[in-house]
């Protein structure tokens, strides 16, 4: 690959002077396109190798966050023809993370490095604008740009396709929202024209709707495994198992996700105040600032609901988005706390058995 190809796969000033900054010039340079248990396919100005971590960024990592995700620009040593040692991971620019599963306090993170998050939903089982205010709100929350894709239009009428196009429309401000056909071809010479040289688009959404077709319509090839439909459920059988980063011909670089039943938000409260800018902004003419929007005389959020300029689903997503990363923040806390008095106890301990041998 030659040198403007890096650049075409997001290679920019910011990362160029991380590589000096950290004394990275040395090495290779190369993207992280797959992960699987601590083997990588690492992308680079040769082509694709398949890489490990040198020992020392494996056992200096302090949390899975410190070793490489899909995405990440990485420093290598290739010492053959498709075999490399990653020595290091570039400074990130932003990381795409959620809640992790059925671990109160934890993030996962999702992909590295991401311009533009595609958040693809159906219409038919699928749809929802709560789902889409949630997904907007982990973009926000790490300076990601949302694009809505609303896909599978072929199986609904043109009027209850308007009638959802004006329900988001109505919910969701200045996020642009494309609606596509993967069947028909409909709409994605729209969402082609998106795709630039450099930039890199993620795909977000849950299982089924149609993102590794989407990936094939891009790229013009059947380069994602995809399942036909199944007739009882109407909606696509889902295929991905992992993470991986696509180049397309058009020199953009789409990041395929397995499909996700639960996105928790995390504690940045960034996201939330810039998807529910609206309410943010009403809260501030709240009679007490400590308002929790809920039974408060002189609120001003409960008020504009009453009055219908806040939609009662929209408060109602709201009020869930937010207790949920309150909670989050309470466990991220809580797991602190234990830490920090774990590390007292066991510095006690040792310096009590160090005073003994005297």
């Amino acid at each position: 690959m030659e040198q403007n190809g890096i650049k075409d796969l997001g290679f920019d000033e910011f990362f160029d002077r991380n590589r000096i900054e950290n004394n990275l010039d040395s090495f290779g340079v190369g993207r992280v396109v797959l992960e699987h248990k601590e083997r990588y396919k690492v992308l680079t100005e040769q082509g694709e190798i398949e890489c490990e971590l040198i020992g020392n960024l494996r056992f200096t990592a302090q949390g899975r966050s410190d070793l490489p995700v899909v995405g990440d620009w990485v420093a290598v040593i290739q010492y053959e023809e498709q075999k490399g040692l990653i020595h290091a991971v570039y400074p990130r620019r932003n990381v795409l993370e959620r809640q992790a599963v059925a671990r109160y306090g934890e993030k996962q993170i999702i992909a590295s490095n991401i311009d533009y998050g595609l958040i693809v939903q159906s219409v038919n089982r699928d749809y929802s604008p709560n789902r889409f205010e949630r997904y907007i709100t982990i973009c926000n929350s790490t300076n990601i740009e949302p694009l809505l894709i609303l896909n599978k239009i072929d199986l609904i009428g043109r009027e209850q396709l308007n009638e959802i196009i004006q329900e988001v429309s109505n919910r969701i401000k200045g996020v642009e929202l494309l609606t596509i056909s993967n069947l028909t071809g409909d709409g994605l010479d729209q969402v082609k024209s998106l795709i630039n040289p450099g930039k890199t688009y993620c795909l977000l959404g849950s299982s089924g709707v149609g993102k590794s077709t989407l990936i094939n319509s891009l790229a013009g090839d059947s380069i994602m495994k995809t399942a036909a439909i199944s007739e009882s459920i109407d909606r696509g059988k889902h295929v991905t198992t992992h993470r991986e980063l696509i180049v397309l011909e058009s020199g953009g670089v789409i990041i395929d996700n397995p499909g996700m039943r639960e996105v928790g938000i995390t504690d940045d409260a960034a996201g939330l105040e810039m998807t529910f800018d609206q309410i943010y902004e009403l809260a501030k003419d709240c009679k007490f600032k400590d308002c929790s929007h809920q039974n408060e005389e002189g609120c001003a959020v409960l008020a504009a609901m009453e009055s219908g300029e806040v939609s009662p689903e929209t408060y109602k997503n709201f009020m869930k988005l937010e207790r949920e990363q309150a909670h989050f923040s309470a466990s991220v806390y809580e797991k602190r706390r234990k830490e920090k008095a774990f590390g007292k106890m066991v510095k006690q301990f040792v310096d009590q058995k160090n005073k003994n041998k005297f």
